[in-house]
């Protein structure tokens, strides 16, 4: 991890020169770092879930120190932790509810705003799916599924925030996000 870290410092130390975007510097390196993590441990499945998660968290975590937006970082970074996995042959839904996961998990623990964070990374989730060529529905349903798992086990406080944001959220596909929350379905 010290080396998707460091990559990261660097990337992000460019931007705040001026030179790149946060999106997509954090998305290459989560993506570029979840692949170097796979090929080098070997088993798929026992790798996946954690280290989606701890790219992100740790991602975010150097974000916050690098002074960048948070927002963009997690946005990109969850974009990147999915479409590394995607490329690495491993289970898409468990990759983006561990990433998505891990992007409030990061938040919390640099004491940011959770709530942010979880719309955050369901906006890397939908931007992933696109990219990815994936269904933005079940992507986002399983970012959602993510952040709020990560927001509980942080306290029913934060578990109320993330909920209350994500229905609030313009940004994001209500329909979904309705039916996840309070278990209705329009269609």
């Amino acid at each position: 991890m010290a080396s998707m870290t460091d990559d990261l410092k660097n990337a992000l130390s460019s931007i705040v020169s001026g030179a790149g975007d946060v999106f997509s510097a954090t998305r290459d390196v989560a993506k570029n770092a979840l692949g170097s993590t796979v090929e080098a441990g070997g088993e798929v499945a026992s790798t996946t879930m954690v280290t989606a998660g701890s790219i992100v968290s740790d991602g975010v975590k150097v974000a916050s120190e690098a002074g960048v937006s948070l927002e963009e970082a997690t946005t990109g970074l969850v974009t990147g932790a999915i479409e590394g996995a995607k490329e690495a042959g491993m289970s898409l839904e468990g990759a983006v509810e561990d990433a998505s996961r891990g992007a409030v998990s990061g938040v919390s623990h640099i004491g940011g705003d959770v709530g942010t964070a979880a719309v955050s990374a369901v906006q890397g989730a939908i931007k992933a799916a696109g990219e990815i060529g994936e269904d933005s529905g079940t992507l986002a349903k399983d970012a959602v599924i993510g952040t709020l798992k990560a927001a509980d086990e942080i306290g029913s406080e934060a578990g109320a925030l993330v909920r209350k944001t994500l229905l609030s959220a313009a940004v994001l596909p209500h329909d979904i996000i309705d039916a996840l929350l309070t278990g209705k379905n329009d269609a």
